[in-house]
């Protein structure tokens, strides 16, 4: 699932546009209109073709990592306060002394992971679709705010020339007991929209809104 936040502050608008992985299928920004297309329809059939899919799976080996989370339990979130999200890219942190580190944001659920099974998923697609939905807008509607704990990682420059593999790699994870989450903030579901329409689906996201301090690495997929 996507997993996006806007920041309204007063030096500007910040976009983190990720995913409930910390890493996602492709690292070359050239391969993604082809990976789209693996997401549509057969344009013969207009049917969904799990073909397509598999063989882009097939002939690009660095989707291992991201398939392997889609098919695990954490690839069936039960509903959106139950996910992690992550910012998955790696960004560049800047301070008022111009010293920079790269960095990756994680924004863990404070309601604890919980996964649908698969056979409880494929009987929601049928008789609830909006499950996921309508669990966010209840839980808040009664007040039960749902949380989420912003964490981030660093690494000086120093360290990513000589980690062991690319550290912009969008294929790969930073491992924690390298690099320890830090806690920088908590972010909080207080209220619902108001006018669905003009609040949410007018709302557009980039990753190329960001504001000073924040600024893109070498990774090709922030290009």
């Amino acid at each position: 699932r996507g997993f996006a936040i806007k920041i309204y502050s007063e030096d500007g608008n910040w976009d983190l546009v990720g995913n409930n992985t910390p890493i996602f299928f492709i690292r070359d920004p050239m391969l993604f209109p082809s990976f789209i297309h693996t997401q549509k329809r057969n344009p013969v059939t207009n049917l969904k073709d799990p073909d397509m899919f598999w063989d882009f799976i097939t002939l690009r080996p660095e989707t291992s990592h991201q398939v392997s989370f889609l098919f695990s339990d954490r690839g069936t979130p039960d509903g959106f306060r139950h996910m992690n999200g992550y910012g998955s890219h790696t960004f560049k942190l800047v301070n008022q002394d111009g010293k920079s580190v790269y960095c990756k944001f994680h924004l863990k659920t404070d309601q604890g992971i919980k996964c649908l099974y698969g056979p409880q998923a494929a009987e929601l697609e049928g008789s609830n679709p909006d499950y996921a939905t309508r669990d966010l807008y209840n839980s808040i509607t009664a007040g039960n705010f749902p949380s989420w704990s912003m964490y981030i990682q660093v690494m000086t420059f120093e360290e990513a020339e000589r980690f062991r593999w690319n550290p912009f790699d969008l294929t790969k994870v930073w491992p924690q007991g390298e690099f320890p989450l830090m806690p920088v903030g908590r972010m909080v579901l207080n209220r619902n929209p108001k006018n669905y329409f003009s609040e949410v689906e007018q709302i557009a996201f980039s990753p190329a809104h960001m504001i000073p301090g924040i600024e893109p690495s070498p990774d090709k997929m922030l290009q």
